[in-house]
């Protein structure tokens, strides 16, 4: 199994981006697939809080943390990692890893590499689809719609929304549903993943005594997200053995 990079990334903050690395991380450990996760939002990362124990903050933005994350995929017995990518920054740090030649190695089947684009409501979103699509080429370019605000992304505008969609080649669509409020803010006060808040414990290990409903609500939301990344074959995707040279 080739080490799988996965970037996730938004023009920018307030729509789902850390909501969907934390998704996203507790839907791999649910299947077998161990991930450590690096967030750039230097100096206090929030990915951080909620996943404390496999998060590892780096500044994107500088060579040394660049090699933080790449130097280290061969040497970790993980086989994913996730990179919480700081809001605007997807562009460059594209570039970054074309310019260092990680591009190269993903298109030599040397790892893979999934980008999880999260759209937001402005222009400013859809412009940034076309900024990165020069870099996705041999990448699994999946385009996340989170509700977490009640988005519309341009449905009421088809020929917007083709104008800028087709200009990637994209893997699929995810939908990230919108979950209560109150469970949401309930999470976000206990400071844990999502998965540990159903289990109904703190970030210590101890019982929390949060509410059965809310939890519900939480253990729903979830499974309904887990449910999206199979719907694409997330897993297959990274657990697709690679093929034998002739």
């Amino acid at each position: 199994m080739k080490h799988t990079v996965i970037l996730v990334g938004a023009d920018k903050g307030g729509v789902g981006k850390t909501t969907t690395c934390r998704g996203l991380l507790d839907y791999l450990i649910d299947r077998n697939i161990l991930p450590r996760a690096f967030d750039t939002e230097t100096p206090r990362g929030t990915l951080q809080r909620f996943h404390p124990d496999i998060t590892e903050i780096v500044d994107l933005s500088l060579t040394a943390g660049q090699m933080r994350i790449i130097d280290t995929l061969s040497r970790t017995d993980v086989k994913a990692s996730v990179v919480d990518v700081r809001a605007g920054q997807m562009g460059r740090t594209l570039a970054a890893l074309r310019d260092m030649g990680f591009l190269e190695a993903v298109a030599e089947k040397r790892f893979n590499f999934i980008v999880l684009h999260v759209l937001g409501p402005s222009i400013a979103s859809l412009d940034e689809i076309a900024e990165t699509a020069p870099f996705t080429s041999d990448a699994q370019y999946f385009l996340v719609k989170n509700k977490v605000n009640d988005t519309t992304f341009f449905d009421w505008s088809p020929s917007t929304s083709k104008a800028y969609f087709g200009k990637v080649k994209c893997a699929g669509e995810i939908t990230i549903p919108k979950l209560n409020e109150m469970a949401y803010e309930q999470v976000e006060l206990a400071g844990t993943s999502f998965s540990t808040f159903i289990a109904d414990k703190s970030r210590d290990g101890e019982e929390a005594g949060h509410s059965f409903v809310l939890r519900g609500y939480v253990r729903s939301w979830l499974r309904s997200v887990c449910a999206e990344f199979d719907r694409v074959h997330f897993a297959d995707i990274m657990t697709a053995r690679p093929a034998k040279r002739a």
